[in-house]
């Protein structure tokens, strides 16, 4: 044990993203649970604590524009947008995840070849995005046909009007091929909708470079927001002009002033847009992001690849063989910033969480036999990894 510590000394000295540590409101514990609710940025309660006092209670409706909140969706999304390697003016941010993914699927539904008739859907995903793919089918008159991320190639037709597929599995943690699999959608004439909530923040996506089409994704997990923070929608810019919302809210109008009966979208990003922005979690959100000034998403994907290796490694050392068994790829093309391992024994899983969290080791799991440990590049570190490693093996020794 000696050696790995050691090693996670050395490691912590040469990371040159290790001082960002500071940034984060963080205690003893080891927090890898990211994946799920990142930590808070230290500066974000005073910055809410002034929009709270001056914005809302001294400036009260007069901040729509004298403290930008009227803009602050479109102004967040051309934030966002370098983190998924988008231009500006393609992101909004507002709304859930899930009213997010209704948008998309139905709007993709809308831009695709008349006959086609069938939405193609991760069956392995997460179970909001099936669900409101099969609403959304129903409501279109389409059909919803469930495949494997390793099956969509063979799977697209003639029919496939639109994929919906997700970047990283939230349970497993493995990486999609989003380059190759948005390529082969484009070739069988149908359009890729991708959900970034488990690689936003934590990898390169490249949605402009690789030709996506629609995708939305949460902020409160490696992007920082706070919980249950607004989500964002990506309308790839060739897309905006013939993008037809299936809710059409008066903030996406044209002229949302004018209220007039008849609806007339707005150009660019802003179309969107729904109802009146959820300015308190959004500013937070915002505030948030300031901890990626200077930052390069590259160096990111750097550190996680290293950090789960070296978990990995720790675990293969320290835990008893066979007590769990890796679920998360080893290749790095197939793995996002988490490491899934699988109990020998199912009925123990939430015993063994429990007893981490107890001992200090914040994870979660995934019923029946699946324990996570997300890792987010900007606060852990190797001695968090080496230290998470060891205990989960004094816990199962138990």
């Amino acid at each position: 044990m000696s050696d790995f510590k050691e090693r996670a000394e050395a490691l912590d000295t040469a990371d040159e993203l290790a001082a960002l540590r500071e940034l984060f409101t963080l205690d003893d514990t080891v927090y890898l649970d990211g994946n799920s609710l990142g930590a808070l940025p230290r500066h974000v309660p005073a910055r809410m604590q002034d929009v709270i006092a001056r914005e809302w209670g001294s400036l009260r409706i007069r901040s729509w524009d004298e403290s930008g909140w009227w803009t602050a969706p479109e102004r967040i999304g051309d934030r966002i947008a370098p983190l998924v390697g988008a231009a500006a003016g393609q992101i909004v941010v507002g709304d859930s995840t899930s009213v997010n993914v209704f948008k998309a699927v139905v709007a993709a539904t809308r831009l695709a070849p008349e006959g086609r008739d069938e939405i193609l859907v991760d069956a392995t995903t997460f179970p909001t995005d099936g669900y409101i793919a099969g609403s959304a089918a129903r409501m279109t008159g389409h059909r919803v046909v469930p495949v494997a991320p390793a099956d969509v190639r063979t799977a697209l037709g003639p029919r496939t009007a639109a994929v919906l597929l997700n970047h990283v599995d939230y349970r497993t943690g493995r990486l999609h091929d989003l380059p190759g699999l948005t390529a082969a959608v484009h070739e069988a004439g149908a359009l890729a909708v991708w959900d970034l909530c488990h690689s936003a923040g934590a990898l390169p996506v490249g949605l402009d470079a690789h030709g996506v089409d629609l995708a939305v994704g949460c902020t409160y997990k490696y992007l920082n927001g706070g919980p249950g923070s607004p989500a964002y929608l990506y309308v790839a810019e060739r897309h905006q002009a013939a993008f037809d919302s299936p809710l059409p809210g008066w903030t996406s109008h044209a002229d949302p002033f004018a209220m007039t009966p008849g609806y007339a979208p707005a150009d660019g990003s802003v179309r969107g847009r729904v109802g009146t922005p959820d300015i308190l979690s959004m500013l937070a959100l915002e505030a948030s992001l300031d901890v990626w000034e200077g930052v390069e998403v590259e160096a990111v994907r750097a550190k996680s690849l290293a950090l789960t290796d070296f978990f990995l490694e720790c675990v293969a050392a320290y835990v008893p063989e066979g007590r769990v068994t890796p679920v998360t790829p080893a290749a790095h093309a197939q793995r996002g910033s988490q490491v899934s391992l699988r109990c020998e024994n199912a009925d123990e899983t939430e015993a063994v969480m429990r007893a981490l969290i107890e001992r200090g080791v914040v994870g979660d799991l995934r019923r029946p036999d699946v324990l996570r440990f997300g890792f987010t590049p900007l606060y852990v570190g190797f001695a968090d990894a080496e230290r998470a490693a060891r205990i989960l093996a004094e816990v199962l020794a138990v």
